[in-house]
């Protein structure tokens, strides 16, 4: 393994270690997703480089794609969620009471 498939492989855990413990506030939460996104798209794109294969370079910008809408939707949530309970913390919220 190489050091840069180490380095995507523990940005990527890293990032997903942060979601899974580090969740107090909407904004950490979003900003973990978005580095694992960005992980996934560099390995996706570095992979067809790495295996001489020009065909599959629509993947990328499908996730790429992907991560923009989740971003959008992440952040409108972000700011309803602000407006309606005063605050970002996700102890706040409860499902049962939407």
């Amino acid at each position: 393994m190489s050091t840069l498939h180490l380095s995507f492989y523990s940005a990527f855990t890293l990032s997903s270690l942060g979601l899974a413990f580090h969740r107090t506030h909407l904004v950490s939460a979003l900003l973990c997703l978005e580095s694992m996104m960005l992980a996934m798209y560099i390995n996706l794109s570095i992979w067809p480089v790495e295996n001489q294969m020009a065909s599959s370079t629509l993947m990328p910008v499908l996730m790429l794609t992907f991560s923009a809408c989740e971003a959008g939707t992440g952040l409108a949530m972000l700011v309803a969620t602000t407006r309606t309970h005063g605050s970002d913390q996700l102890h706040n919220l409860n499902l049962l009471q939407c």
